[in-house]
């Protein structure tokens, strides 16, 4: 039997797990520093207070014990030595025939210090619940100060990135704003709203992938939902509760939450002629990594070539991730009983962004169709709880987001600091 060790347990990792789960010519070791698979689309509702981390993600264990020739190893990357053919793990050392990278990406500062120091990221579970403790503290403490310029400082939250995930977090925050706060924080309504809520984008477009009709239908909601959208504003540094660009421009605030950019990790043991762009391992069709054999790349770690419709690189979204999985699983078959390999070719099934209640946007390019709205909301809604990875996940989301759409509010809004002994 050959052992395949797999590093990383997201979108990618998982689907050439459980596509080669019940393969008796492969035992399966998945690696992963957390003992669960999270849904990383969703993270800004649990961000918000929406949704809990426990509906967006499933234990490991528990989701291969059904399969005899996979198993789970919890632990940190270190090294890797391909003429050893051995992975060094903060928990011991793993032999493999075959190695698949699917670490997926890490946030990207852009080598800016105080923006990585004070910034806060949306790429863990751990993160978006840090984020939703500081939501919640900032409005306890604008409820409690006197200070005009403190309150409004206390009340500006500052959304780095027009991608999906900014815009997804500024439109929810605007929600809340407009359904939430009257109800929950009086103190701060009596006084009127006195903060901002900004997203700020680097480029002259939000949604850049998508459509311009996406972009501009976009742009549109997000303004009468009383965001204030800055396009070419360029985030220099953030020190002194001052987010400032560089045009110079500047913005009192206590919250810059960071969605601006990811990049890949470095892998130690892995030559530097195998990274590409964004430290991104330069694969060939069939997910190889560059002069090295037997070690494999897919997701958002890699950078693959040979698709001519993509020549830098596919992006970096789950459905991209999905479908490298299943086809390098579908690779290791066909090479266990000498069959050639499928050369990976992406199939856009569609690009869809939340903005609120009702709206969001969708684009489907093999139909040339675009939409906006309710119905688009819709499908949003549905591709979502479809890709969650089983029916627990699926009925505890749809529990909630019911109970969220008909009473326009949400009970998950407790601030949960998990202390030390001393």
């Amino acid at each position: 039997m050959k052992q395949i060790v797999i590093i990383g347990g997201g979108f990618a990792g998982i689907n050439v797990a459980k596509e080669l789960a019940r393969n008796k010519d492969f035992t399966i070791t998945l690696v992963d520093r957390n003992n669960y698979n999270f849904f990383p689309p969703l993270l800004y509702q649990v961000a918000t207070s929406f949704l809990e981390p426990s509906n967006i993600s499933y234990p490991f264990r528990k989701l291969i014990r059904r399969f005899k020739n996979v198993t789970y190893r919890m632990g940190e990357f270190h090294e890797v030595i391909p003429a050893e053919k051995k992975v060094i793990l903060s928990t011991g050392t793993i032999t493999y025939d075959y190695l698949v990278f699917a670490t997926g990406a890490e946030t990207n500062y852009f080598g800016m210090e105080n923006v990585k120091q004070n910034a806060l990221p949306m790429k863990t579970v751990n993160d978006a619940l840090l984020l939703r403790n500081h939501f919640l503290q900032v409005l306890e403490q604008a409820t409690v100060t006197a200070d005009v310029a403190e309150r409004t400082k206390l009340l500006t939250f500052v959304v780095a990135g027009g991608g999906p995930t900014g815009v997804e977090v500024s439109g929810m925050l605007a929600e809340m704003r407009r359904t939430i706060l009257p109800k929950d924080y009086p103190e701060i309504s009596g006084h009127g709203f006195e903060g901002h809520i900004y997203l700020v984008d680097g480029g002259g477009k939000l949604l850049k992938p998508m459509s311009e009709k996406s972009q501009q239908d976009t742009l549109d909601e997000l303004t009468r939902m009383g965001v204030e959208v800055l396009l070419n504003h360029r985030v220099k540094d953030f020190t002194n509760d001052v987010v400032t660009f560089t045009n110079d421009k500047a913005i009192p605030t206590k919250t810059l939450v960071w969605a601006a950019g990811v990049s890949a990790s470095v892998l130690p043991g892995i030559p530097a002629t195998s990274y590409g762009a964004s430290r991104r391992l330069i694969t060939n069709a069939f997910h190889q990594v560059k002069d090295l054999e037997n070690i494999y790349a897919i997701g958002d770690t890699a950078i693959l070539s040979g698709d001519d419709k993509f020549p830098d690189g596919h992006p970096q979204v789950a459905q991209v991730a999905i479908q490298q999985g299943k086809n390098l699983a579908k690779n290791f078959e066909a090479w266990g009983v000498g069959k050639p390999p499928h050369a990976f070719s992406y199939f856009d099934k569609g690009t869809l962004a939340i903005i609120g209640r009702n709206k969001a946007v969708a684009d489907f390019p093999l139909s040339r169709l675009h939409m906006k709205g309710f119905f688009a909301w819709l499908i949003w809604i549905f591709i979502h709880l479809a890709s969650l990875i089983n029916y627990r996940n699926r009925m505890r989301t749809f529990y909630n987001w019911a109970g969220a759409y008909l009473t326009r509010d949400q009970s998950l809004r407790m601030i949960i600091r998990p202390g030390k002994k001393e």
